[in-house]
Formats: C-alpha cells, sequence, structure tokens
C-alpha cells in the first residue's frame, strides 16, 4: 500500500554497501602496506599525471580551466535533483480522506470522510480488549483507487494471533457497512519487547 519505491532502495543499499566494502578493503591493504600499497602508489602517480594531461588538453581558448570541469558541476546538478525526487517519493501513498462522493441529485455537494473516522472506530473497539498492547490504523491511496486500510497489531504475550486478526476481519466488515465503503485492509500482527513487558490490566 506504501508507494515508496523499495526496488530503487535496496538497490541503492546494496550499491553503497559494496563500495563502502571496497573502499575500506581498499584502506586496510594500503595501511598494511607491500606490494599492494606500491602497486597502488604508482597506479595513482600514473592516474594522477594522464588526468593532468586531460586537463590540459580540453582547456577553453582564452580560459584557465577545462571543460570538464563545467560537465562535472552539470552532472552534481543533476545528482543532486534525483537526490531530491528520491526524497520525495518516500512514504507516498498515505491520504488523510477514506472516501469521497459527489451527489447530483436533490442537494447537490460532496460528502467526505475523513481518515480519523476508519482509525478512531477500530481504536475505540479494540480499546477494552485485554490481549492487546496497542493498535496503529492508517489509511492509503491504493491501485483499485479506493483508499485502503492498514491496521497494525500488537498482541500481548500469549495471546491467540488468529482469533484477533478473525476478529479484527469482522470489524473491517461491520464498518465498511457502516459506512458504504470498503477498500484493501492489510493487517499487521507485531511482535516485540513491549508485548512481553506490558502488564496484563493495560488497555488502548
Amino acid at each position: 500500500m506504501n508507494q515508496t519505491p523499495r526496488g530503487v532502495n535496496r538497490t541503492l543499499l546494496v550499491l553503497l554497501g559494496v563500495l563502502l566494502c571496497a573502499a575500506g578493503g581498499h584502506l586496510l591493504l594500503v595501511s598494511l602496506g607491500g606490494s599492494y600499497a606500491l602497486g597502488w602508489t604508482r597506479f595513482a602517480s600514473l592516474a594522477g599525471g594522464r588526468f593532468q594531461s586531460l586537463l590540459a588538453s580540453t582547456t577553453l581558448p582564452g580560459q584557465p580551466g577545462s571543460w570538464l570541469w563545467i560537465v562535472a558541476a552539470v552532472a552534481l546538478v543533476v545528482l543532486v535533483l534525483l537526490m531530491v525526487w528520491w526524497m520525495a517519493v518516500q512514504g507516498k501513498g498515505r491520504t488523510g480522506t477514506y472516501a469521497r462522493e459527489y451527489y447530483d441529485d436533490g442537494a447537490r455537494g460532496m460528502v467526505e470522510i475523513g481518515a480519523g473516522v476508519p482509525e478512531q472506530a477500530i481504536r475505540t473497539a479494540l480499546s477494552e480488549r485485554h490481549d492487546i498492547v496497542s493498535v496503529n490504523v492508517s489509511v492509503w491511496d491504493s491501485p483499485q483507487g479506493e483508499a485502503g486500510l492498514r491496521i497494525r497489531v500488537l498482541p500481548r504475550q500469549g495471546a491467540a494471533p488468529l482469533r484477533i486478526a478473525e476478529d479484527i476481519s469482522a470489524l473491517v466488515v461491520a464498518l465498511d457497512r457502516a459506512l458504504g465503503r470498503g477498500g484493501p485492509v492489510v493487517i499487521h500482527l507485531a511482535a516485540g519487547a513491549r508485548a512481553r513487558m506490558s502488564r496484563s490490566d493495560r488497555v488502548l
């Protein structure tokens, strides 16, 4: 339901991890000395000389610098724009509207149900249960066009997860009937230290 580009994120993380591992291994080998460090010194000296020759051969007429620096500046600007785009697409998909309907018969107008309606309804319905530590409900846009619900539940240790999931499913069906709308629903049963350490008399 979240439109975050997970494939792109994983690819970037893998590439970054490989680069960091390679850089760390290279620095370790250079610091140890030996033939690798000597070979790297020769390679760096040769590469530096060729780079200076390249800069000298690409110098603009009447200018002290090479046009390669202009290309590098443009590439950095493009990289910054890509980073801005990457940050902008993170976490997209969450919405503040659960349903919206336009009526043109009689009194024309728009009826809108905010995301807080299903969130508060589900949290209130589950607030008296002693086998649940916490509930988090969020509304997301779905590819089908209708808003969907993501319900994250933290059951208490020893609680029956299947029964909790079935009860929440029945609650969502009743909510859809009451509101006259329904979309995809994701029920996420989590676990953690909070569930193990919580007291048995704790409610939402």
